[in-house]
């Protein structure tokens, strides 16, 4: 939501300036298209949606499926998808316990098989997911592994994409506004089995022992942002990942509400993308800080704003700029840092060998390969490191 006592006055006044700033350029088209598909957001302080007031009053018997629905209706939000009038209707009678969840399905596929819900195809999609996203939200079934990945996929878009539940076979690139218009490098489409596999087989063995809050989130970021990068679907990624991140997390035994994933969809989707960004030559990194904001208001119940905005790799959408010593070596320069044993170690390691994996460094140094973890996130946060790449096949930067 955009600062000020009036929305839609910032909105103009924004418009404005980026118009005079950048004229008719590919980045305001880029822009303004995002402002459309975003306008929930931006005018939430004016009109209050009647679903989320429901959803909002509902009594505690009927207030987790209403969340699923909600959660799963947000969703459709990150693929500027908007559900028809008859989902709502529909969501209701299932929330209000007229219909179950199945019969609710059987419905909206009657719907858009009549006269009527022909008229409103560009619904469908939005509609028949919502309700199959819903539905997984509500059921406690769930194993962690690629297979469970991929058959998520299948069951929401079964019927909606011939290639649900098959992973793509071609390279992909996507255009995206928080990066004025670049894209995320993608995995290639051949090995993506094979990095889909390497990913789960490193969480699996990852413990979380011993870890605070903030590593744990820190970690939690990392993992789900490189699963998303590999992209391993033609379309359906975010949601996919988005419902099966709900449904791991409550394995790991978090009380996770979905009215974060209900509320800033596009923003957990842009977080991600700029997780995966790098552009060294305009000086962008990718970041996990804007998912970990994400995470610590979902895990942890704080209130950190969350504004797409701030994310804009140009900078220019952010009212107040601060100097940031982490991201800026010129500010913080590392012979002002006092450097642990441990950390000298690593850095040693890592200047004759920057592909090393956290794991051949803790073989090296003779530790866990958590400690190495927590011992490299403190190097990052003081300025020392930078990753660029993937887990799998990235390598580390060295600043200074």
């Amino acid at each position: 939501m955009y600062a000020g006592s009036n929305p839609a006055a910032r909105l103009i006044h924004d418009t404005k300036l980026e118009f005079k700033l950048f004229g008719n350029s590919e980045w305001f088209k880029l822009r303004t298209e995002e402002k459309l598909r975003g306008i929930g957001e931006i005018m939430d302080d004016i009109k209050k949606d009647p679903f989320e007031e429901y959803i909002k009053n509902l009594p505690p018997t009927r207030k987790e499926m209403g969340q699923a629905w909600s959660a799963a209706i947000g969703l459709q939000d990150v693929d500027g998808l908007k559900p028809s009038k008859y989902l709502y209707e529909t969501a209701k009678k299932n929330i209000e316990g007229e219909i179950t969840i199945d019969e609710a399905g059987k419905l909206i596929k009657s719907y858009y098989e009549s006269k009527e819900g022909r008229k409103e195809p560009d619904s469908e999609e939005a509609d028949k997911v919502s309700q199959r996203i819903a539905k997984l939200l509500s059921e406690k079934a769930f194993v962690f592994s690629p297979a469970q990945y991929i058959s998520i996929h299948r069951e929401l878009f079964q019927g909606i994409f011939s290639h649900a539940g098959q992973l793509r076979d071609y390279n992909i690139t996507k255009r995206e506004w928080v990066l004025d218009g670049d894209t995320v490098s993608y995995g290639s489409a051949y090995d993506l089995r094979e990095t889909l596999d390497y990913d789960f087989s490193q969480e699996r063995q990852f413990r979380y022992n011993g870890l605070t809050m903030t590593e744990t989130i820190h970690h939690l970021a990392d993992f789900i942002s490189r699963l998303w990068q590999i992209h391993v679907f033609g379309e359906g990624n975010t949601r996919t990942t988005a419902v099966y991140f709900i449904k791991y997390l409550r394995q790991l035994g978090f009380d996770v509400d979905n009215d974060m994933f209900a509320d800033h969809s596009w923003y957990f989707r842009n977080a991600l993308v700029r997780a995966n960004y790098n552009n060294l030559q305009k000086g962008v990194y990718e970041t996990t800080e804007y998912l970990e904001r994400f995470l610590r208001n979902l895990l942890m119940n704080e209130k950190n704003e969350l504004h797409n905005r701030d994310m804009h790799i140009s900078g220019l959408l952010i009212q107040e700029h601060k100097a940031d010593p982490i991201n800026d070596p010129i500010n913080d320069p590392i012979k002002k840092v006092v450097l642990t044993e441990r950390e000298q170690r690593i850095i040693d390691l890592l200047r004759s060998n920057k592909g090393l994996t956290r794991g051949d460094i803790a073989e090296n140094i003779g530790c866990s390969e958590a400690t190495v973890k927590r011992t490299i996130q403190t190097m990052i946060q003081k300025g020392l490191l930078r990753r660029i790449g993937s887990n799998k096949t990235g390598e580390w930067i060295i600043i200074g």
